[in-house]
């Protein structure tokens, strides 16, 4: 592809992100005030067969590398603008062995399947174990692992494929092996490894105000952890299965972009590569910095901590930073220096919002003549559902949408509860049901369920709340955020304003942040955040006092879901005694 720039327009500046998510790899250009210059996206294959979700890091490979440049096409980006890329992904796990070939971690055998993917939910048994360890490393992820962590998934793959397990060289996390893939240095994320992987962050303190950031010894391993859970083998060699060398998000790595990358990606070789980020973290980097111009304080350090970002995606993530290091039972962390450097990081959770609300509008009756009513009027379903959903209101004479739920209610547990409860066997619960196949009853189901993960949100940040947070404001990012709906009911129904930023891709502007910070541009993480993010629109909860009484008793039958849930299980559990 030719570019061709005339002397009257200087080249620009381009910072590159690129955010692998659970069904597409995305790359997002932004200039030198974090505007977004253009994006594009391409499909990721993924298998699941029961609990198991795998994918291929080659075809994810491949994904990143038609997104980025169908992006810089778009854009009309030279590969020379391309000043700085940062990569952002899910938690998942990715074996390849010493050439760095992929290892089977499927049932099937099948080489290319060598990503156990987040969601994967095959080692709760192994969870379960590594939890009554009762190691002390398991305070700093809320009193336990989660089947989506790293730890329970390597004991998984020990015990039932013991062929890949003696085969793999590295066990890595999938924005660690992004950027390995693309400097060749294998030098881990504090992000992944101390969220996902156990690794003690605050072994590193003492390296937060070097003026040169750098790969540090991995120094925050607990050994007697790894052995006392049955995975010594991972301590050999300082730890070079899992991770020797750590970096501070956004460091640079090797000596950039190596000319094989470089040419598969259609970029200029030796561009820096900043240190990954979790792509709920970089959303977290891409967001939180988006406040008014009145509330954003140079000076005031604790103004940060006061906010929570929600990233609204497949699942939502619930992050929020606090100057000391807070224990909270059933949320994960505190993990220091995880999102933004010298801020103790918490981490809450719900491990299905964006996919429940596919599931319960794609298998309920009404669904595809919903579908071809949305493509008919050229907007999409959820656009559909929520005019409906103003139609019924008015027609029933109501006095908010909320209303029209005050006989169908949601527990949104129908892959587990992650946060504040942290029980993976919790099953979701729709109380309610009738007969009704309708449009109008899938539109009620629909706002049932935006509630449900709305009360869930509740119940995280008034648990973090009555643990030392002072969360009052919140920011949204995510696919999710888009959807004026589901906002307004999280801010009516947690009682906090939502921002929203201006750049509605704050998880790809994360990623160009890492970017940006490894060009040497930034002095830190902290400044560039500070330049590059930006506010958009703010919702406000509803003034209406009889919307907030009316949560409050919906919020009380969402709480009385899950005790009841309690009950019945024990008490089958005792009939099958």
């Amino acid at each position: 592809m030719a570019y061709s720039s005339s002397l009257a327009e200087p080249s620009r500046s381009v910072f590159l992100g690129v955010d692998v998510g659970t069904g597409s790899a995305r790359a997002g250009l932004f200039d030198e005030k974090g505007k977004l210059v253009g994006s594009s996206s391409s499909p990721i294959q993924i298998w699941k067969e029961g609990a198991c979700v795998e994918q291929s890091s080659t075809d994810i490979w491949l994904a990143v590398c038609a997104a980025v440049k169908a992006a810089c096409s778009k854009a009309k980006v030279a590969p020379t603008e391309v000043k700085g890329l940062g990569f952002a992904a899910t938690c998942s796990l990715v074996a390849v062995d010493s050439d760095s070939s992929p290892v089977s971690v499927s049932w099937s055998g099948d080489s290319r399947r060598n990503v156990i993917v987040w969601m994967d939910h095959r080692a709760v048994e192994q969870a379960e174990r590594i939890n009554s360890s009762k190691s002390p490393v398991l305070e700093y992820c809320g009193g336990a692992v989660s089947p989506e962590m790293e730890p329970p998934k390597l004991l998984w793959v020990k015990e039932n494929l013991q062929e890949s397990w003696s085969m793999v060289f590295r066990w890595m996390d999938l924005s660690d092996w992004l950027s390995y893939r693309a400097t060749g240095d294998d030098t881990r994320s504090l992000c992944t490894t101390v969220c996902k992987w156990t690794y003690l962050g605050h072994a590193h303190m003492q390296h937060v105000n070097d003026k040169d950031s750098r790969d540090m010894e991995a120094c925050g391993w607990d050994d007697d952890f790894w052995e006392e859970i049955g995975l010594g083998d991972l301590i050999e060699g300082h730890h070079a299965k899992i991770g020797r060398s750590i970096a501070f998000p956004g460091h640079p790595l090797g000596s950039g972009l190596t000319p094989t990358a470089a040419k598969e990606l259609g970029l200029v070789p030796g561009i820096p590569v900043g240190t990954s980020l979790i792509d709920a973290h970089a959303g977290g980097v891409g967001v939180i910095e988006s406040v008014p111009p009145s509330e954003a304080e140079e000076h005031d350090k604790e103004a940060i901590c006061n906010r929570m970002v929600l990233v609204c995606g497949t699942s939502t993530c619930h992050m929020a930073v606090s100057q000391s290091k807070l224990f909270i039972p059933g949320v994960w962390g505190p993990f220091w220096s995880a999102m933004v450097p010298e801020y103790w990081l918490t981490e809450g959770g719900q491990s299905a919002t964006g996919a429940l609300l596919d599931h319960i509008i794609e298998n309920h009756a009404a669904s595809a003549h919903l579908a071809n009513r949305a493509a008919s009027q050229k907007i999409s379903v959820f656009e559909l559902l929520n005019t409906m959903l103003e139609t019924m209101m008015i027609d029933q004479n109501l006095p908010f949408v909320a209303a029209l739920t005050g006989d169908v209610h949601v527990l949104p547990d129908f892959h587990g509860n992650r946060s504040p409860i942290a029980d993976p066997k919790a099953k979701g619960v729709i109380y309610g049901l009738t007969l009704d196949t309708s449009d109008k009853q899938l539109a009620l189901l629909y706002l049932a369920t935006v509630q449900g993960i709305a009360y869930g949100t509740r119940h995280i940040v008034d648990h973090c709340n009555a643990h030392g947070h002072k969360i009052n404001t919140l920011l949204a990012c995510g696919g999710l955020s888009k959807n004026p709906i589901f906002i307004q009911e999280h801010a009516d129904i947690i009682g906090c304003p939502i921002i929203l930023p201006r750049e509605s891709e704050s998880v790809l502007l994360g990623a160009a942040i890492l970017g940006a910070v490894a060009t040497r541009k930034y002095h830190s993480l902290s400044e560039a955040m500070k330049a590059l993010n930006a506010a958009g629109q703010v919702i406000h909860p509803s003034k209406d006092p009889k919307v907030k009484k009316y949560h409050d008793a919906k919020y009380k039958i969402f709480r009385g879901l899950y005790e009841q849930q309690l009950s019945y299980r024990s008490m089958m559990a005792q009939a099958l005694a």
